[in-house]
Order: structure tokens, then sequence, then C-alpha cells
């Protein structure tokens, strides 16, 4: 299918031209590689808004429609809205950090532009729209809002992370390690702890250590054909990194890393739990492994992945060196760096039914139970894996 409508929403202030944002389904090859383009140079963009990350979550149920802001035939901005049905309530919609709008482009009438049409979109065929902005789009939050959006606690993509500056000399990344974490990058090498950069035949080593992980944490695992997906799609354009740890030679854990808009990002990891990997910290070896890597390779920042909720809360009240962080968040806060913010998270429901449900279920505990339920079941969709 192709463009299903084309409105001509803003003028730039610098030039006379309109621009145009096209609605399609299907823009075809070329203009997937254009918008790949323009996400990969945005400052802080994330691998959700690639037109490869849809091809993933294609097995999880998810389609895409993609919206395109043009001056000419000059792209300038666009978001990726991943949708899917619900039965009786219709579609819904969500932006994974996105909008996303060129660096030399006209900013405020680009955004003016796609937020008119994610209105159009959100208030006709849509049930409800999602939209989490991503790094210095806070006045996306502000123009959707004016639209008629509100804030949004629907949690479509994580509101906050921990990011790690890499612009520093080694020593002094080394020097904002936890203590712990410092006194290992000394002794791993000497306790048989190496690290390599992996490629597509690790994949499977990966997938079999995430359902180690999974076996003994007790949680759903990673479909291996949704990893095995993930790393191919992102694959082109070098969007994905794997790096292995092992003991004496042996694989004991695995991470595998995105890279785009300038930050390596952790994604997934797998560890086996009965291999002396947990006494020999080589999780810890493999990401400060990658973030010299990344260092080396001239990205930016590094990032620990997203934090729960309640960690934000514990950090803004007691800084990163709280007792109180659930283990996987303190774990990501033990390389120091700090807390990153995404701009708010807006919404907007245009199905009666669904936002009576939606507002009712939030309010008492047990539907916010419900609603962490769900919200998992829109990021897994089949149970084939989240997008973090």
């Amino acid at each position: 299918m192709k463009a299903e409508h084309e409105v001509a929403t803003r003028r730039s202030s610098t030039a006379d031209r309109a621009i145009r944002v096209a609605v399609s389904a299907d823009p075809g090859p070329a203009a997937l590689g254009e918008w790949d383009k323009l996400v990969a140079r945005v400052p802080g963009s994330d691998v959700t808004q690639l037109s490869g990350w849809s091809s993933v979550r294609r097995r999880a149920g998810y389609a895409p429609l993609y919206l395109f802001a043009r001056r000419g035939g000059e792209l300038l901005a666009g978001a990726q809205v991943l949708l899917r049905s619900l039965p009786l309530l219709g579609r819904i919609g969500y932006v994974s950090y996105g909008p996303l709008v060129a660096p030399e482009a006209p900013r405020a009438a680009c955004v003016g532009a796609l937020a008119e049409q994610m209105r159009l979109l959100a208030g006709g065929r849509l049930a409800a729209l999602f939209v989490q902005p991503t790094d210095g789009h806070a006045d996306v939050t502000v123009e959707l809002l004016e639209c008629g959006f509100r804030a949004s606690t629907a949690g479509v993509a994580p509101a906050a992370t921990v990011r790690i500056d890499l612009s520093p000399d080694e020593a002094a990344l080394r020097a904002g390690l936890a203590k712990r974490i410092r006194r290992w990058t000394g002794k791993w090498e000497r306790s048989g702890v190496t690290v390599r950069r992996g490629g597509p035949a690790d994949v499977s080593v990966l997938t079999d250590l995430i359902s180690r992980s999974a076996a003994h944490q007790g949680f759903t695992e990673l479909s291996p054909d949704y990893v095995r997906a993930l790393h191919q799609e992102l694959a082109v354009g070098e969007h994905v990194e794997i790096f292995v740890g092992e003991v004496d030679g042996v694989p004991v854990a695995a991470e595998l890393f995105t890279v785009c808009g300038g930050v390596l990002r952790c994604r997934l990891t797998g560890l086996d739990r009965s291999s002396p990997a947990t006494k020999l910290s080589v999780t810890s070896a493999l990401d400060w492994e990658a973030m010299k890597w990344a260092k080396a390779h001239g990205l930016r920042e590094f990032d620990m992945g997203g934090l729960s909720a309640s960690a934000v809360g514990i950090l803004l009240a007691e800084g990163f060196r709280s007792e109180n962080l659930p283990g996987p968040d303190r774990f990501k806060v033990a390389f120091g760096g700090h807390l990153h913010r995404y701009p708010g998270a807006v919404e907007l429901i245009s199905s009666p039914i669904l936002r009576f449900g939606y507002d009712k279920l939030g309010s008492g505990r047990r539907g916010r139970a419900l609603m962490d339920r769900a919200r998992t079941w829109m990021r897994q969709g089949r149970g084939s894996g989240t997008d973090r």
C-alpha cells in the first residue's frame, strides 16, 4: 500500500514551500533507505525508528506506518509508528523514541507538521496513539499537548536510563566505575576472563545464554528466531554489536548492543550462572570492554539500558550510591554516568470505550497490575521479545 494520504500542514519560516507529511504503510525501498540514513545521523536517536526494527516487530504482530515530512523532494523529518489491532477496540499505535527531525531542517515547522498529522491519525483511524519522544525533542511533547494529547504513563518505552559520556580518557572512565568493578579491571586477565567482539555465528551463543538466564530467573525467554532476526536486520547499516565473555576460552556471558545516533546501548544479556562467571564479574567485563570499544570507534555515549520507574525516584532522592536500588538497576549505575530522562511521553485515546477502561484501570492497585501486564503484552506481542 502506497501513501494513504498527504497533508500540507505547516510552512517553514525559512522558505516559501510548505512542509508536507505523507502517511504510508509502504513508502518503498528508496524512501525507507533515505529514512534510515536520517535516523542514523540524528544525535541520540534509537534503532526503534529504523525500518529494520519494524521487520523485527512484525514477528510480534505489529505493522509499520510511516509519517515522512518533506519540503519539495527533501526528507526533513518523520516517525515510524507501530500498529496493532485490539479485538473490538480497533488499532492502536505507538512511536518509540520519535519523531525525528534532521539537524539542518526547520525544526519548529517540522515538529508542527508532524504533530498535526499525528493528531489526525489518532483522531481518525486509530483508537489510541502513544508517543515517547527522544533526546532533545521536548518540543515534540509540548506541541502534541497543544494538539490535544495528554501526558502518558503507559510506558511504551523506558522513560529514563543511565548514560555515560565517552569523551573523557580511559583513565577518567575507569575512575567513574564503582570500586568493586574498578578493582576487577586489573584482575580479569589473570583470572582467565577475556572479552571478544562477536559476529553472526555468536547469535546462537547469545540465545543459549539468554535461555540459561531465563531458566535461572524464571522469566519468559526471547525466541531464538526473534534474536536472530533482530541481529540480521540491524546488521544492515552496522547498527548491532555482540560481545562475548569467556572464562578460560568457554563462553559464559554475552550481550547484544545497538548502535545509533552516536550511542552504544545495551539491549540483551545472557549469562550462565552455573559457571564461574558470576564470581568473576564477567558481565561487568563485557560492559567495560564495550565502553572502550565505543569510545575507540567515535561514539559519544554508552547507554546501560532502561531504568525501572522506581529506580528513577530512588536516584533522584538518594543518588547513584543508594543501597535501595533494585539489583538490575544497581548494576547499571555502578559504571558511573548520569541519569538520562527522555521528554515526557504523551497519548491520545480517541476510543471512548478504551479511554474509559484505561483510565479506570489505572486508578486502583489491581488495575495498575493489569496495566503492567498489558504493557508487557504490548511490548512482547506473541512472546517474541521486548523493544527496550
